[in-house]
């Protein structure tokens, strides 16, 4: 599948902790005061074994062969941003001789040298599935891509009449000699390669390129045959002889370059933060080639000569079955074959929210706990426009980092601010590729009259708030929603996030502080009850942890319960290791990065690490502390990482109204029940995946939230 990196022996995720290392590594740890490196996993490593999990769902026959399908092509764009962004930063660490090891001890081209012995058998996996298993079953329901050999006379007719109708205008082969150099391979496009002579034999045979036109669908519909279809490069190959008349053209194959896609914008360049963002994206098609993928029918002599020409090196080049770019195949997803997909559901609204109460009314007297997608998205827009349309709200404020293309959300902050009230958002431009979306619904707004603030040189702005100001008749009163995802109707449906609506004054007062932190001067740095990164989240954190420490060393009730994304930061991960010492009794569900070793005698022999990766993207951040007996419940947008600690604007808030904490607490215990589609991190870095006990029933834990919506119990 693929020409490996480089053939020496390297250190890997599986590789087990040497016995007779740890204590010489704690003795390096007391001079460096690093932790120790046998104690991490490496983050690279440990995200393609996320991604390997994602891969996992696609090959699950019990999965439905449509959703299967959405898995591979999931773990395919995984792996493009993967590499357009990780591995990159590690190409130019090696470039530009980075000596600097990673915290578990490995350098660039050795963390390089594992990525490849790593993905190769991934991609491998990815085609046999999909050639061999997923694409067979479906032409059992009349869905097929079909060969262009296999093609009747009419319908190489049909498809001939549209290329030169609707392909052949838009084509630009561009041929290489002395004169026209290699041109230049924009970013995941693909493109055919070619060799081109003259028919008279008189002159040299010549290298051409033929970008595939992303305009054009890529499985093109075969008239009056269903849902068959057939490859547009494969219909630009068989018509190639119109692009070069008089010419002999032999040898096609396909290929695809991704290229560095990481925007950094300098605190010197950002004086106007709205053009400094859209110049990087314009940059960002022209960053430096990281990987190079053909065909497995193209010849060495073509693969060494396009490799070389980008600037990339055989180690680089990934050599594949079948069609490149498998997420284009989603267009066989959109088809109307429910027996192919999960069951579709609608989400819940939350029975205090069914009354004919102003939503206003209903925030005040009680917190509201949202858990997406299983309860509705609808009450987070109610909430913006009822804010609107209220002729007692003065005022609006939102963080806003990624939204849909059609929000209502920002049309509802639109309407507000013509209807006359004070509307303030911050737009994060800086959120990676959504950049070009920000921009437009930025400016949308600007032009309306919204007050429109870009974050902060140097920090994302991730927190998920929004904040509504009403003159009541006993003064004014901030409502509050705060989330762990994003102001996105399309998204909440298919990630699980957990939202609060609230009329708490302390947080309410709050909120209104880090707004002013956002969009004006102010320098707060203390709240009464938001954690906020990067002013101390970190320690606030930390604290909690080593409280429990105490805790347990005191004889009271102390245990920790966390739900992330990642978990990479090293000194969370050593205050962890320090509380499992301690005898603190740990449950973490890490869906992504986990950079904890778990269930190392003396050191995390109390931690147990799962991950869940099922029909909806687990997305929600829960913290939970036992305190002897008064246990805490914070939600929030950060993750355990350096950057959301140290780079990003982040909030996490506590549960603390009765109900709503119940509420919270049960999800985080449901989450711990899941035998089917969690996975056990062990210690050497692999997974298991959970199975029920004998005699024990299985809980795929999203689908016993589906049936809770739907009128089930939770037990």
């Amino acid at each position: 599948m693929q020409t490996a990196r480089l053939h020496s022996e390297t250190s890997t995720l599986r590789d087990p902790i040497p016995t007779n290392t740890l204590d010489d590594a704690r003795r390096t740890a007391a001079i460096s005061g690093s932790l120790e490196t046998h104690l991490l996993f490496n983050r690279e490593l440990s995200w393609l074994e996320f991604n390997r999990r994602v891969l996992e769902e696609g090959l699950d026959p019990t999965n439905p062969l449509l959703e299967r399908l959405k898995f591979l092509c999931i773990f395919s764009t995984n792996l493009d941003e993967f590499f357009m962004i990780r591995v990159s930063g590690l190409m130019q660490q090696v470039d530009a001789r980075v000596t600097v090891l990673s915290p578990d001890g490995l350098s660039p081209i050795h963390q390089l040298r594992a990525i490849t012995a790593k993905v190769a058998p991934l991609v491998k996996q990815l085609s046999d599935c999909l050639f061999n298993d997923i694409l067979p079953e479906l032409e059992g329901y009349g869905i097929r891509i079909i060969k262009y050999r296999e093609l009747t006379k009419v319908q190489r007719a049909e498809l001939s009449d549209y290329f030169l109708n609707y392909v052949f205008p838009v084509l630009t082969p561009l041929a290489v000699d002395p004169s026209h150099p290699f041109p230049y391979i924009s970013n995941l496009s693909l493109n055919l390669a070619m060799m081109v002579e003259p028919l008279d034999g008189v002159g040299d045979s010549r290298f051409a390129r033929l970008k595939v036109p992303p305009i054009v669908p890529r499985l093109l519909p075969l008239s009056g045959e269903g849902s068959q279809f057939v490859l547009l490069e494969e219909v630009l190959a068989a018509n190639i002889e119109a692009l070069f008349p008089h010419m002999r053209v032999h040898a096609i194959h396909p290929f695809r370059v991704t290229r560095d896609a990481d925007v950094e914008i300098e605190k010197d360049e950002a004086g106007d933060l709205l053009k400094t963002v859209e110049q990087q994206l314009r940059q960002r098609r022209f960053g430096s080639a990281v990987r190079l993928e053909v065909d497995a029918s193209m010849p060495q002599e073509m693969v060494r000569f396009i490799a070389s020409s980008v600037g990339l090196d055989a180690e680089d080049v990934y050599t594949l079955e079948g069609p490149l770019n498998p997420p284009d195949l989603m267009q066989l997803y959109k088809l109307d074959f429910p027996q192919l997909k999960d069951e579709p559901f609608i989400p819940a609204i939350p029975p205090a929210l069914k009354s004919d109460e102003s939503i206003f009314d209903v925030i005040k007297k009680q917190d509201i706990v949202l858990h997406h997608p299983f309860d509705s998205f609808a009450p987070v827009v109610d909430f913006i426009r009822e804010a609107a349309r209220d002729p007692n709200v003065l005022a609006i404020k939102q963080t806003l980092y990624r939204t849909s293309g059609d929000s209502p959300i920002v049309q509802a902050l639109v309407d507000a601010c013509e209807r006359g009230k004070q509307v303030a958002v911050l737009v994060e431009l800086k959120a990676r590729f959504d950049e070009e979306n920000n921009i437009v619904w930025a400016r949308k707004m600007e032009r309306a009259g919204v007050h429109v603030v870009y974050g902060l040189i140097g920090l994302k702005t991730h927190c998920k708030l929004a904040l509504v100001v009403r003159q009541e008749d006993d003064g004014l009163r901030r409502y509050v929603h705060m989330g762990t995802g994003n102001y996105n109707p399309t998204t909440a449906r298919i990630y699980t996030d957990i939202g609060m609506l609230t009329a708490n004054p302390a947080i309410g007062a709050d909120v209104s502080e880090l707004f002013n932190v956002l969009t004006g001067f102010s320098r707060q740095s203390s709240y009464r009850k938001l954690l906020v990164a990067p002013v101390g989240l970190r320690e606030h954190f930390i604290g909690l942890i080593r409280r429990e420490i105490d805790n347990k060393r005191a004889g009271h009730d102390a245990r920790i319960m966390a739900k992330v994304n990642s978990l990479t930061d090293t000194r969370t991960i050593r205050e962890l290791y320090e509380a499992s010492q301690a005898g603190v009794q740990i449950e973490l569900i890490v869906r992504g990065v986990c950079c904890l070793r778990p269930g190392i005698p003396g050191i995390s022999e109390n931690i147990r690490v799962r991950s869940i990766v099922g029909r909806f993207l687990e997305h929600s951040r829960i913290f939970w502390f036992a305190n002897a007996g008064e246990d805490q419940i914070f939600l929030g947008s950060a993750d355990w990482m350096n950057r959301n600690l140290d780079r990003r604007v982040e909030t996490v808030f506590p549960v603390e109204e009765p109900r709503a904490k119940a509420a919270v607490k049960q999800i985080l215990d449901t989450y711990l029940l899941d035998n089917v589609k969690a996975r056990e991190l062990n210690p050497d870095g692999s997974y298991d995946r959970i199975h029920p006990a004998a005699g024990e029933a299985s809980v795929n834990v999203q689908d016993l939230f589906l049936a809770h919506i739907r009128g089930g119990s939770m037990e």
